[in-house]
């Protein structure tokens, strides 16, 4: 971000320095024309001049308005200029599923499937000298009527000039926490999001409230982030049920800490750490229920998160060939309320953790400037039974259409343990996704 801010400012500085330039040089081919021009051309003694003459220009006061509208031209403002910049997304997802619902736990229908599955509309701009805000809302189809209702998913304000490195960021948005929960799917590297950050954080990393980033002033990159807000992902129905009365403990405390190296002119590391807890809610989520029928009511939970990647950008050719190998490791430790016999509020609870591990790999290589292909790894351990194991393997191909236009297609083999209840089953999915307008996120090689 500090990057892409010297490089605005770097880019304005030149602009105004090419615009001083020009007038600068206007004025003085203005100096020379007057002054190669013929005596007779200027003001005549008064009383030499006959009756009928005209009275002769003055070549100083041409000068002077001909400055005059060059700096009031400099002053005016684009007809657009204060308005902010809007973009919408469009993505399809069109799949196959060897087994139904019933079967993989999906909400999604087996069989063939046309998913509309982000619909995002986005605008974004500086509030003042001070402080820039967004909002994204986003649509999804149901699954059963095909229907899209548009919500808010993101409205934050974050400022741009606050001492000491720091910067705020509050409202409704992305919280940060490993490598790819604070991200839209249609940034995704690949057609589905990682197993373990829809189990785990349920989908996108998305909060009410505040987080603070803290840009570490040493020669070495070093980035710290630490939030706090109501809720953290997307589970439903109950994302973070408060109960009747909130405690502090009912909130969500988040933070994220990041590093990168040049290992050579053209490799680069990257590595950070990550953590989410939730001391204490009523039932995150809803009642849980269980394969054998029994139910679960989450009580706490906390998360742990390791990322890295390791990216190959060439500085010749770097639009056209490119590598890069992401990585995660999370570990869930939540406390339950379980009920054998299916009725949270028997009295027959007791409490319980489940510790849970889950870790996605992949690689992408793009080896032309509309060509790239990688493959993906997924390993979960279900945070509310670390028996219950599932593996995946998805291979997938990209081709960009342009930067803003781009298909992908992708295969995906998901084995799952016999505690899940579920069976095994195979996928392919085509994506068609595309931008118009302004749209600051993008697709970049994450």
């Amino acid at each position: 971000m500090q990057e892409m801010f010297e490089q605005r400012e770097q880019a304005l500085e030149k602009k105004f320095e090419e615009k001083t330039a020009a007038q600068d040089a206007e004025i003085e081919a203005l100096r020379k024309q007057i002054a190669g021009k013929p005596s007779s051309y200027l003001p005549t003694v008064p009383g030499e001049a006959s009756a009928n003459s005209s009275p002769a220009p003055d070549p100083i006061k041409e000068l002077s308005d001909k400055v005059n509208n060059v700096v009031e031209a400099q002053k005016k403002s684009l007809p657009g200029e204060f308005n902010p910049a809007i973009g919408f997304v469009g993505e399809t997802v069109t799949s196959y599923r060897s087994k139904g619902n019933d079967a993989t736990g999906s909400d999604r229908p087996g069989g063939f499937d046309v998913w509309a599955r982000s619909l995002e509309l986005n605008a974004s701009a500086s509030v003042d000298p001070f402080a820039k805000a967004w909002v994204v809302a986003n649509a999804s189809a149901d699954a059963a009527t095909g229907e899209s209702t548009f919500g808010i998913e993101e409205a934050a304000l974050q400022t741009t000039s606050l001492p000491w490195n720091l910067s705020l960021t509050a409202g409704r948005f992305f919280g940060e926490f490993g490598r790819l929960a604070n991200i839209h799917d249609h940034e995704l590297p690949f057609v589905n999001r990682p197993l373990a950050l829809d189990d785990y954080i349920g989908g996108e990393s998305r909060s009410d409230g505040a987080q603070v980033n803290w840009l570490v002033p040493v020669d070495h990159y070093i980035s710290i982030t630490a939030g706090i807000g109501d809720q953290f992902g997307g589970d439903s129905p109950n994302p973070n049920n408060p109960g009747p009365k909130r405690e502090f403990g009912g909130l969500n405390f988040w933070g994220h800490a990041s590093t990168s190296f040049d290992l050579a002119d053209n490799w680069q590391a990257e590595g950070g750490v990550s953590g989410l807890w939730n001391p204490k809610t009523q039932d995150r989520g809803g009642a849980l229920v269980q394969p054998d029928g029994s139910t679960m009511v989450e009580k706490a939970r906390q998360l742990a998160g390791l990322d890295f990647k390791l990216s190959y950008v060439p500085l010749r050719d770097n639009q056209f060939k490119s590598f890069t190998w992401g990585t995660e490791v999370l570990f869930s430790d939540n406390n339950f309320l379980f009920d054998p016999n299916g009725f949270p509020a028997s009295g027959h609870e007791y409490r319980g953790d489940v510790n849970s591990l889950g870790l996605y790999s992949y690689v992408n290589y793009k080896w032309s400037r509309q060509w790239s292909a990688g493959f993906l790894f997924d390993y979960l351990q279900s945070a509310q039974n670390h028996d219950d194991e599932t593996f995946a393997y998805s291979p997938f191909i990209t081709f960009a259409l342009s930067h803003w236009n781009q298909l992908r297609l992708q295969y995906t083999h998901t084995e799952r343990s016999p505690a899940s209840r579920l069976r095994s089953d195979d996928a392919i999915y085509l994506q068609w996704a595309w931008i118009i307008g302004a749209h600051s996120h993008g697709w970049t090689q994450r």
